[in-house]
């Protein structure tokens, strides 16, 4: 019989990109129990809705998380639009769904290159990086920002892409396909990749139904879960969607979706440019908050929730934000159970965790 111990796992830790802590029972090399803790990095963000008004709250909720920033600016001023009856142009749609889906190149590319380091890849590691830059200079050109975009505004967008300006964006994502692609075929094809991922740390679609997982963790485990299937999300109901879905549940399953979204956020940028119209990117929204909405949009690591309740004022009531990380811990703690210490890191990596999004 070998003895059980206690292992202390992150906040800080040399292969993990966020300050994850959990608390590893383990007995030999087995983990037979993973009990996470939340808090270490709370900043009160949602409180901060008492001193700023709902115009000035956009650029704080953006700052919830540096990689998801423009989904969460999006998520809040569709909240607040829904307790102010706002209806924005039809091309603010379009480019909003056009900057969310860089937004997903961007994040998933960034997540591809820290596994790759999660597993010692260091120049695999490197290479998704060099190539993510190409879609920080797109955001960059376009909205002004590489992590903060502060493009979007409670009625539409701040300013207008021109047309020639999205043309020439479509063109760059197809010049880089055919290097994302070799790229990516080294994490589907390459011996050493596999043998760390396949059979690894997998969730059965039972499970992740009953956990509630949410995003690429489910969609690996064979749930049909995207609210980009649904029409009230940006303008994904006219442009032909539909998920990417793998079966096995796996950390190789896992990896495998956000690697088909990739080339899928190129394709869906490509018929958002063909159909955007032409018109105005915002209306003016004069007035106070008086009353409440929800709203959900898929973030790059899954469902997040926007909840705005006004008084009558500037100063909303209350805002909630819950992010894809709050539902995927579940799920991680779950994979944990009887997996391998030294694949401790990599089943982490794979719910793509963002503590800066679950703490705010």
């Amino acid at each position: 019989m070998g003895k059980k111990t206690i292992i202390p796992f992150g906040p800080q830790h040399p292969v993990l990109p966020e300050p994850v802590h959990l608390d590893l029972v383990i007995e030999d090399e087995t983990v037979l129990e993973a009990i996470p803790s939340i808090g270490f990095i709370h900043r009160g963000l949602e409180k901060l809705v008492e001193t700023k008004d709902y115009t000035q709250m956009v650029y704080v909720i953006e700052r919830i998380c540096g990689i998801c920033s423009f989904g969460h600016g999006w998520g809040y001023c569709a909240a607040v639009e829904g307790a102010m009856n706002v209806e924005i142009p039809k091309r603010a749609e379009y480019l909003r769904t056009i900057l969310h889906e860089l937004s997903r190149l961007h994040s998933h590319l960034l997540w591809l290159g820290l596994l790759a380091d999660a597993f010692g890849f260091e120049s695999l590691f490197q290479h998704c990086w060099r190539v993510r830059e190409t879609i920080l200079d797109i955001l960059e050109k376009t909205t002004g920002g590489r992590v903060i975009f502060s493009i979007c505004q409670v009625g539409g967008m701040r300013k207008d892409i021109d047309d020639k300006t999205l043309k020439d964006i479509v063109a760059i994502l197809n010049g880089i396909k055919a290097e994302i692609k070799e790229l990516t075929d080294v994490f589907l094809e390459d011996d050493s990749v596999k043998n760390r991922m396949c059979g690894v740390g997998v969730l059965s679609k039972e499970d992740a139904e009953e956990l509630c997982a949410v995003g690429p963790v489910a969609r690996g485990s064979g749930v049909v879960q995207d609210l980009r299937m649904t029409n009230d999300h940006g303008v994904y109901g006219e442009l032909d969607f539909e998920p990417m879905i793998e079966e096995a549940g796996d950390c190789y399953a896992r990896c495998k979706v956000r690697i088909r979204e990739v080339f899928q956020s190129i394709e869906l940028i490509e018929k958002a440019v063909d159909k955007i119209p032409a018109g105005d990117v915002s209306v003016e929204v004069k007035g106070n908050v008086d009353g409440e909405f929800a709203t959900r949009i898929e973030q790059p690591r899954g469902e997040a929730f926007y909840y705005a309740k006004g008084a009558d004022s500037k100063f909303l009531k209350r805002m909630r934000v819950r992010t894809p990380t709050n539902m995927n811990i579940p799920a991680l703690v779950k994979t944990l159970q009887g997996c391998d210490l030294a694949d401790v890191p990599i089943l982490v990596l794979t719910i793509d965790p963002c503590i800066s999004c679950t703490e705010r």
